[in-house]
């Protein structure tokens, strides 16, 4: 009786002393307005060590900021650290640019949140595909749920109307740079 008395009263010691500890999961982030936000997540994992994930990669260029802040105002951060592989079509700034005027700002507005998130998930494709390994004519399935359409010229690979400019090998899949946002159907 005395051995369960004292286990018990270990492991509710052990127990009292966890609940106690401070919360080391969240990590702060100071957000665009100066405020400090808790980052919940993978994405907000600091690994310097380690080869750099699709979300690093992006975070990494000076032409892909638009597409980060996209990310970020759609809240697929998270996403795109899992360990895949994904194969993403990242648009530049200077593809984001060729949108129509105001259309940028249009979709990062809180309320559009949702449309965000779904042409975001129209530039990802859960497996690997590497650039000299697609086909013309080859159908990748998208995050979004849709299919985009492969076409390969000689050495010019182009997705859904997107060209291939470049390809960036990450720890959990590969980042194609295209140079057109794509827009999902309907």
């Amino acid at each position: 009786m005395k051995k369960i008395i004292f286990l018990y009263a270990l492991i509710l010691s052990l127990f009292t002393i966890a609940c106690n500890q401070p919360n080391t999961s969240a990590v702060a982030t100071e957000t665009a307005t100066g405020n400090v936000a808790p980052t919940i997540g993978q994405s907000g994992v600091s690994d310097d060590a380690s080869a750099k994930n699709v979300l690093q990669v992006a975070l990494g260029s000076k032409d892909h900021t638009t597409l980060v802040a996209a990310v970020q105002a759609a809240g697929l951060e998270d996403v795109l650290v899992n360990a895949g592989p994904l194969t993403v079509f990242a648009p530049t700034n200077a593809a984001f640019a060729a949108l129509p005027a105001g259309t940028v700002e249009d979709l990062l507005k809180p309320e559009n949140k949702a449309k965000l998130a779904k042409i975001i998930k129209f530039h990802a494709s859960p497996g690997n595909y590497q650039g000299n390994l697609l086909k013309n004519g080859q159908r990748l399935f998208q995050a979004s749920g849709h299919y985009v359409k492969v076409k390969k010229d000689g050495d010019k690979i182009a997705v859904h109307e997107a060209n291939i400019l470049g390809t960036v090998q990450a720890s959990n899949g590969v980042v194609h740079v295209v140079d057109k946002v794509m827009l999902p159907p309907g």
